[in-house]
Formats: C-alpha cells, structure tokens, sequence
C-alpha cells in the first residue's frame, strides 16, 4: 500500500513538473511572437517622437511611459488618404473572399464528387500551381491586364479595383482544401437525396453547405489574409489612392525624409488590428478546421 501511494505521489508529481514544463515553453513561445506587435502598439501610442526612438533600443518600447495619446493616429487621417485606402482594401478583401469561397467551393466538390475525363489532371494541375510562386507569373499576368478590355470602353484593367480581384478569386490552395474536405464528408445524406431526385447543385447547397461551416472559415481567413496583406501585385498595377489599398499606402511613409515612426508604426497597427479581430472571431471554426482538413501535418 506504501509503496503504491509512493508511485501515485510520484506519478502526480512528474505529471505537474511536465504540464508547468510545457506550459512555460508555451508562454515563452506567445511572447515571443507578442512581442512585435505590443512594441508596435505601445509606440504607436508614444507622442514624442524622440522617445519613440530612443526607447526602441530598450525595454522601454514595451512600456506606456511618456507622452502617450492618439495624436499620431490623427496625423496618420490628416496627411493621407486613410479613409480610401482603408475602403479599398476591405473592399477587394471581401469580394475576392466572397467569390472566391463560391468558385473553389463548388469547383472542388465537382472534383471530389463526380468522375470525368482529365479529372486526375485537373488535380495535378492544381497540385502544381500551389507550388509555383505568384512572383513568376506576376510579370506576364500583367502583360496581360494591361491589353484587357473592360466596361465602359476602357482597354486596360490597370487601376482599378476588378485587377486586384479577378485575378484571385480561383485559388489553387483554396481549392486543395475545400477538395481534401469534400472527399472526407460523408457520403450517405447526399445518396439519400439523390434517390429523392435532388439535384448535385441542390445538395451542394442544402446539404453540405451547412455542413460545412469550419472549412468556409478557414479558406476564408486564409483568403482574406492574403489579399489584405498582398502588397507586390497592387503596386505594380496602380497609380493612385484612388484603388491602391493600405499595404501599398503605407509606403508613402518610408519616403519621408526625416521618417516619423510614431505616425508609421500608427499605420500598421490599424492594418493589423481588423485582422487580429477576424481571425478572434473565426478562431474556434479555424481550429476545428485545422483538425479536420489535416492541414498541421
């Protein structure tokens, strides 16, 4: 009995060793990530300029000391255009979320439900595009663009919203996921159906869309992350405030001479808020998504 309540103490012992050992791993691990964007909101915050500065080379750039208010967020809305940089990128993120969710969706469960001629090709083909990176078809896409008609008489997408759009709504990746859901979902709802006489769109729409909730989470954080953070393409394709979004705004900043940091580091933490706030909202459908789609191995 001794010797059984002994390894029961040691047993219990070794188990809260382990969990304050991993725990501990796991709360250097989220500092550390942390740690930029707390530097970037805190100094953000800091008035002075100079001591934004000096403290970025001390524990201080962590700390709300100083002059501290929202006076750099307001010079951030009086030299430049955020209102309309801030409309257009919120305006390409959702409408490429949106119709890319619907294109990749339906495209994906067409590949996993129905069986045709180069269907294998389609995959591989798909399977390839993930791999090769946007940078190398980015100059002949926009050799491309650049001879496109459009609405109105226009012969050029260049400038505009629909260039920063059209081009990303069909995503390879996106397409991959929905697919390795699709073939995983059960099948025996969507026969029942079918011997019903419903139709393939009709169970897509009835059945396993409401089924599928956690993989239009993840593809859409993953899609809206992209296109909000995609800075390269809408550079090369626009000329003004009027379409460019907040990535490829924030550069005006760099340009000044002397740069003020308080007013830069003001910017990026308004572009790296909205998206703190939607992946929070969507974390629980993301996390379960993760675990479904086998996306971590």
């Amino acid at each position: 009995m001794n010797i059984s309540s002994a390894y029961s103490t040691e047993y219990r012992v070794r188990k809260v060793l382990s969990l304050t050992f991993k725990y501990l791993i796991l709360i250097i691990l989220a500092i550390f990530f942390l740690f930029p964007i707390i530097f970037m909101l805190i100094s953000s915050l800091k008035v002075d300029e100079a001591q934004v500065v000096s403290d970025m080379s001390s524990l201080r750039a962590f700390l709300p000391v100083g002059d501290i208010g929202l006076q750099n967020f307001r010079d951030v809305f009086a030299n430049l255009e955020f209102g309309q940089l801030m409309f257009n990128s919120v305006l390409v993120m959702l409408t490429t979320v949106l119709f890319g969710l619907m294109v990749n969706s339906m495209l994906a469960y067409a590949l996993a439900r129905l069986r045709f001629k180069g269907r294998e090709l389609i995959l591989s083909v798909i399977v390839a595009l993930i791999i090769i990176p946007f940078e190398a078809v980015a100059i002949p896409l926009l050799l491309v663009v650049n001879k496109l008609p459009w609405f109105g008489g226009a012969t050029t997408w260049l400038d505009s919203y629909h260039v920063q759009i059209i081009p990303f709504i069909a995503d390879a990746f996106s397409i991959f996921l929905f697919y390795q859901f699709f073939i995983s979902f059960p099948k025996d709802l969507e026969e029942a159906a079918l011997v019903d006489g419903a139709s393939l769109f009709r169970i897509f729409r009835s059945i396993v869309l409401p089924l599928s909730k956690p993989i239009f989470a993840t593809v859409a954080i993953l899609q809206a992350l992209a296109s909000w953070n995609r800075f390269m393409w809408p550079l090369m394709v626009t000329r003004g405030p009027d379409h460019r979004p907040l990535t490829v705004g924030i550069q005006s900043f760099f340009g000044q001479d002397p740069r003020i940091w308080g007013d830069l580091l003001a910017f990026a933490s308004m572009i790296t808020i909205p998206v703190l706030i939607v992946f929070l909202l969507f974390q629980k459908w993301f996390v379960q998504s993760v675990a479904r789609t086998g996306i971590k191995g």
